[in-house]
């Protein structure tokens, strides 16, 4: 993973090229240009702050910036909150450099555990820092990945890693109908993690690996576009049970910020109701009975 400096100037200036000086405010005498974003001096104008400021900022060769001047340039560069938070994020990461350090294997969160049982009719799954599979239910197993091994999450070496299976695996890329949606969302989560995390040496080895085996992932991530978990859409062509149209929706731990708990709906008496219900049937969930199916549960 780049050194921080990189990763910041790198932000500023894919978010400075992406702005045209007509968004901006700008009003153009006919002047050529080469690039369709704007210059450095005319955002540091729009920030208020010197050109010579920002550039030594944007090269990483000033190592500290206000809380004023981070929020300038970020309303110049028309960013959301999302945006401004990771801009903050990578902004203060360029103050100090830590160590890299090899992280704890992950365990799932105990409450998270407890919701993924209680919500047996719903398909879940927990996924940790890096999006990999900590534990999954019955129906999550069978609506995301029924190719593979159900008990893969067992153990830290087999588990899945949901964005690995998003960019090269062949039944998870044919599985979202919008495919090149999913895999924005995947790419702009991570870029998240990453601003949070820069010194996490798996996380660097997932980015990199992902970056020599997919262009498409490289692309994607060049782009910097942040982008959290949120609720989302998605329709899919499933093998077992034909096309579903779910709600996907992502829940953080608490006591584990890294951890997430994603669900998947379908509205009540849907086609994808129906659908889901067949596929409970296929596999024994607890839309078919009444019990309740313990997770897959990671065992570290």
């Amino acid at each position: 993973m780049a050194h921080e400096n990189g990763v910041l100037g790198d932000f500023l200036q894919a978010s400075r090229a992406r702005i045209t000086p007509e968004r901006a405010g700008l009003t153009l005498y006919g002047d050529r240009r080469r690039v369709p974003g704007l210059r450095r001096e005319e955002l540091a104008m729009l920030a208020g702050i010197s050109p010579s400021y920002y550039t030594r900022l944007e090269q990483g060769q000033s190592r500290s910036a206000s809380t004023q001047v981070l929020d300038a340039i970020a309303t110049a560069l028309r960013l959301d909150e999302t945006e401004r938070a990771h801009l903050r994020d990578l902004a203060a990461l360029s103050e100090q450099r830590r160590p890299a350090k090899k992280p704890p294997v992950e365990k799932p969160d105990a409450a998270l555990l407890e919701l993924v049982a209680a919500l047996g009719d719903v398909p879940s799954v927990i996924l940790g820092r890096r999006s990999d599979v900590l534990a999954w239910n019955a129906l999550g197993h069978a609506l995301l990945a029924p190719h593979l091994d159900p008990a893969s999450p067992l153990v830290s070496s087999t588990r899945p890693n949901m964005a690995t299976l998003v960019f090269l695996d062949s039944d998870t890329r044919e599985l979202y109908v919008d495919w090149r949606a999913k895999s924005r969302a995947v790419v702009g989560n991570l870029r998240l993690v990453a601003g949070k995390h820069p010194d996490d040496p798996l996380l660097a080895a997932l980015i990199g690996s992902l970056s020599v085996a997919s262009p498409e992932f490289a692309s994607l991530w060049a782009d910097h576009r942040v982008r959290p978990c949120a609720t989302a859409v998605y329709e899919l062509r499933h093998p077992l049970v034909g096309n579903l149209v779910v709600t996907q929706q992502t829940l953080r731990s608490i006591d584990q910020p890294d951890q997430a708990l994603v669900t998947h709906t379908v509205p009540a008496g849907s086609p994808s109701a129906e659908g889901l219900t067949l596929l409970a049937q296929l596999v024994g969930g607890p839309r078919a009975d009444a019990r309740d199916p313990s997770p897959v549960v990671s065992a570290g």
